[in-house]
């Protein structure tokens, strides 16, 4: 499970996803330096010629080698997401599964053109299979929005068949096909106005996905001269009912998590929360503007968008190491599962706004000192400014842990 969402207006983008995975699988925020090319490079399954990478930052789940989401040096973000089609992903060996594309992509493209290209022909090349949980039982193909500056593509993919739409404005994709006759690039063998909904498993529920389209979707509609980033964090909180999470928000505005998924889905949300099954382990949002004087600013967070807090980071300067650090992702899990705890839905709410009560004001001001900083690009105040917000950070947290049960 996934969400992503990106706007693209006249002067930036805005890019934003929610990485769902296992409930207790650790994910960490890292960056890695600039490659030259030569050699073999091993992917999670697969070695592959290694064709050098520029600057990344990165969310990667702990024991996966590639990305869920990104942004690199080149201002291009990239964000992938499970689905299902016709084609049956046991049926293949391991090769490159979608984590790898997304973190090849932003190692080796200069824009969103570029990579749409590097990740199809990957695709083409080396084919798509292997795992994408840990347990060794869960292959799955990917849908991508990857998206620069300037533009964006919407990638779908059922093995090594493809197709790709360029973004209009802007675009949400979640967890089923949703291009129909409106791509203008594919894999050779689709045929010329093919509608790539019959790639789509029929059996499948659809509903799962569309619950949470529903909210990203309006919000991706709005464009990007009316949505902030700020915007965007309340969109990845968002918890199926009235809107809150915005920085700065009032924490008595939170809405608690659906306590059960109904028969219908209700329940699955773009926060998402299904005990025993997969969580909002992540997220991030960026901003990209196309002024090459305007640094790139990004915000991430480990575990649940609800319980967390968007630090700030410059990619591609080094992210916080605090969000490198998986000890920090369970310290935020732990708090997650706070908020889970009880059964009655004022207890849950009583919990997750006490616990926005020490968070929120931490964002605030994280988010108030990076904007002073953003026309900076002073290498030394970045790193000094991630050194303190992680110790702010595991301060605020042993504030919550101190809060009464």
């Amino acid at each position: 499970m996934c969400d992503t969402l990106c706007l693209v207006g006249s002067d930036r983008t805005l890019f934003a996803k929610n990485s769902d995975r296992p409930v207790g699988e650790p994910q960490v925020v890292e960056g890695h330096g600039p490659r030259r090319p030569g050699g073999d490079l091993r992917t999670q399954y697969l070695t592959v010629p290694d064709a050098g990478a520029a600057r990344v930052v990165g969310s990667r789940p702990g024991w996966l080698w590639g990305f869920e989401h990104g942004v690199n040096e080149h201002r291009v973000a990239i964000g992938n997401e499970k689905i299902w089609t016709v084609d049956d992903p046991h049926a293949v060996p391991p090769a490159l599964i979608g984590m790898d594309l997304v973190r090849l992509g932003l190692e080796r493209a200069r824009g969103a053109d570029e990579a749409l290209d590097v990740v199809t022909t990957l695709l083409e090349r080396h084919g798509q299979g292997g795992s994408g949980e840990e347990s060794g039982t869960e292959p799955y193909w990917s849908s991508f929005l990857i998206a620069d500056p300037r533009s964006a593509w919407v990638l779908e993919t059922s093995g090594t068949t493809w197709v790709a739409a360029p973004v209009d404005g802007g675009a949400a994709i979640s967890n089923r096909v949703s291009i129909g006759t409106g791509w203008t690039r594919s894999s050779p063998g689709v045929e010329p106005g093919a509608d790539f909904q019959r790639w789509r498993d029929p059996v499948a529920p659809v509903e799962i996905a569309d619950l949470r389209l529903g909210t990203t979707r309006p919000c991706a509609a709005r464009g990007a001269g009316d949505v902030s980033a700020s915007d965007l964090v309340s969109v990845l909180r968002d918890h199926g009912a009235a809107p809150w999470g915005a920085v700065g928000s009032d924490p008595e505005t939170a809405v608690a998590p659906p306590a059960e998924v109904a028969d219908d889905w209700t329940g699955v949300t773009v926060c998402m929360h299904i005990a025993g099954y997969q969580a909002t382990n992540a997220a991030m949002v960026a901003d990209l503007p196309a002024d090459p004087e305007e640094p790139a600013r990004a915000w991430a967070t480990l575990g649940s968008p609800c319980t967390g807090v968007f630090v700030p980071m410059f990619p591609p300067h080094e992210p916080p190491p605090v969000l490198a650090d998986a000890a920090t992702w369970h310290r935020f899990a732990a708090v997650r599962a706070r908020i889970e705890a009880p059964t009655r839905p004022d207890d849950r709410q009583a919990a997750l706004r006490a616990v926005r009560g020490v968070l929120g004001p931490l964002e605030v001001e994280l988010w108030a000192e990076a904007d002073d900083m953003a026309a900076v690009g002073d290498q030394k105040r970045v790193e000094a400014f991630g050194e303190d917000a992680g110790r702010r950070l595991l301060d605020a947290l042993d504030r919550v842990d101190r809060l009464p049960a």
